[in-house]
C-alpha cells in the first residue's frame, strides 16, 4: 500500500499539497508560491493514508520537513518489526530519531501479548520463577505478578497490536 501524506503551509495564503514520495514533495514545494508570488519555505507534514504502524511512525518521530526524507526511507525499507522497535523506543522510552538512525540501535524488549496478566502467566510457565510445581500454579497470584512485572515493563498499541516493552 503507498502512503499518502499533505504539506500544509504556514503561510495562510498559500495552499498546500497532498503527495506520496520525496521526490513529488521537493518537486511541489519548489513550484508553490503564496497569493504574492512569493516561495513558500514552510510546511507542517500531516499523515493522511497508509498502514497503520506507518501512521504511528510518523507520530512516534514528530514528522516534519527536517526528518520527512528519513522517514519516508523507512516506511519503504524496514518490516513491522523494526518500525514497532523504533515507533516503541522513539515514541514510549525518549531516544532519538536521527537522519542515520537504525532500529538495531535501539535496546527495546518486546513481547506480544495483550495484558500484562497474560505476560506474568508466560513468565511462570517459562520457569522464570523457578520450578514451581504444578500443583501450586493454582495458587499463584498472576495479578500481583502482573503489577510487580509494571514496574520494569509496558503496556503499547503499535499498528494495531498490544505489546509489553521494556526499555534498556
Amino acid at each position: 500500500m503507498t502512503i499518502q501524506l499533505h504539506a500544509q503551509p504556514y503561510d495562510i495564503s498559500a495552499v498546500g499539497f497532498y503527495f506520496d514520495s520525496y521526490e513529488d514533495y521537493a518537486t511541489k514545494a519548489a513550484a508553490l508560491r503564496n497569493s504574492h508570488g512569493d516561495p513558500v519555505e514552510e510546511f507542517e507534514i500531516q499523515f493522511i493514508d497508509g498502514e497503520h504502524i506507518d501512521c504511528d511512525l510518523a507520530r512516534a518521530i514528530g514528522i516534519n520537513q527536517a526528518n520527512l526524507k528519513q522517514y519516508l526511507d523507512a516506511v519503504e525499507d524496514w518490516d513491522d518489526d523494526d518500525k514497532t522497535r523504533v515507533i516503541l523506543a522513539v515514541g514510549e522510552c525518549g531516544y532519538c530519531f536521527g537522519d542515520d538512525t537504525q532500529p538495531s540501535e535501539f535496546d527495546v524488549d518486546i513481547y506480544h501479548f495483550d495484558t500484562m496478566r497474560e505476560f506474568a502467566e508466560h513468565f511462570v510457565e517459562e520457569g522464570l520463577f523457578g520450578d514451581i510445581p504444578e500443583r501450586l500454579q493454582f495458587y499463584l497470584d498472576y495479578d500481583a505478578i502482573a503489577r510487580d512485572l509494571a514496574h520494569d515493563y509496558a503496556e503499547a498499541e503499535v499498528g494495531g497490536t498490544r505489546l509489553i516493552y521494556r526499555c534498556a
